[in-house]
């Protein structure tokens, strides 16, 4: 009797799994792997898509090589994307989401507006997956994808990407603007934005190091160079030539799109230039280069290390990218599986 009883619990597991997955193909429960504990799990792990979608990262980087082959900027742009949207509210792609009836865009948001790029790609990324695998890989998954895909294609680490996150319903203008830290940031403010996240000082240095691609506006670095601190003077630690060279780019009028590579001796490549720059005086924002001179003695040595080693660099921003992609993502059955990145279902 016993035995037939559990003959029909384990009937009833395999039926409502079947059903799950045909709702939410990817989706699985865990015996005893991830989530850890036998019993169902909602968790993200890298073999998610296995077999719902086993080409999705072959897709993702078909897509990525055309783009970033035709524009080397758009890695950091992708970068960017998945950054600025997990930290409004939880890696859930709303930061994706435009204007309707019940959404207001986060790309409307003051750290977003006129500056984030790459949906373009988001969006064709999409439509290869909805071909070749309907209704299977969301949004906020492709977005992590894109940012590890973007930073291997750019000559940086690899590393291992849990998946699994669904697509919220909502968007937060107010979290968006509120939860990214701004270019003129003190080490101070920094250090607490990235704890509101869960994300300590070596994740702050770590994905800092993100900066060693792409530029930034002429607006995010104007004050550095022309009014630092309410004294119409020039930030002090600003190396001299640099200072001059970007007074060229960025004047005290105008130009606020002007632009200027974040990381100028290797703009492109993913590398620890970045952090070498950071000690000769040669940060761009303020935001950069107090990780340096911020007087915070925990990042101004990882800083310092990572421009020494660039293999303990790698493999530190591998590991928080992946404990940064973790922030509150939107499980099992919460959320949804957009169709379309822009809109809801």
């Amino acid at each position: 009797m016993e035995c037939f009883k559990f003959t029909l619990a384990l009937t009833a597991i395999a039926f409502l799994s079947a059903t799950l997955s045909s709702a939410h193909p990817g989706f699985n429960f865990g015996w005893g792997g991830p989530g850890g504990n036998g019993g169902f799990s909602f968790g993200l792990y890298p073999e998610f898509y296995q077999f719902s979608c086993p080409q999705a990262d072959e897709i993702v980087i078909s897509v990525l090589e055309r783009a970033i082959a035709n524009e080397p900027r758009m890695a950091a742009s992708l970068l960017r994307l998945h950054f600025h949207d997990c930290f409004a509210q939880g890696c859930d792609a709303s930061v994706l989401l435009d204007d309707s009836s019940t959404i207001v865009s986060e790309k409307k948001s003051l750290p977003n507006r006129n500056s984030l790029r790459g949906f373009q790609v988001i969006d064709e990324i999409k439509a290869k997956l909805e071909e070749a695998c309907p209704n299977t890989v969301s949004c906020a998954d492709i977005l992590a994808l894109a940012a590890r895909g973007s930073t291997v294609l750019s000559g940086g680490p690899n590393w291992e990407l849990p998946l699994g996150r669904r697509d919220s319903k909502t968007a937060s203008i107010s979290a968006s603007n509120n939860n990214i830290p701004p270019p003129n940031s003190t080490v101070q403010n920094l250090i607490t934005f990235f704890k509101r996240q869960g994300l300590n000082e070596v994740d702050l240095v770590a994905l800092s190091g993100g900066h060693t691609i792409g530029v930034a506006r002429c607006t995010t670095f104007k004050q550095r160079l022309y009014n630092q601190n309410g004294n119409n003077q020039p930030d002090q630690t600003l190396e001299k030539a640099y200072y001059y060279g970007l007074k060229s780019v960025c004047p005290r009028n105008g130009g606020d799109n002007n632009i200027s590579p974040l990381d100028f001796a290797s703009p492109a490549r993913f590398d620890n230039t970045y952090f070498k720059l950071l000690l000769w005086g040669k940060g761009l924002l303020t935001s950069d280069e107090v990780l340096f001179t911020g007087s915070v003695g925990t990042t101004m040595e990882l800083v310092k290390k990572y421009a020494e080693d660039e293999g303990l660099f790698f493999d530190q921003f591998a590991k928080s990218m992946v404990k940064m992609g973790s922030i509150s993502p939107l499980t099992g059955f919460k959320g949804e599986v957009r169709k379309n990145c822009r809109r809801l279902n």
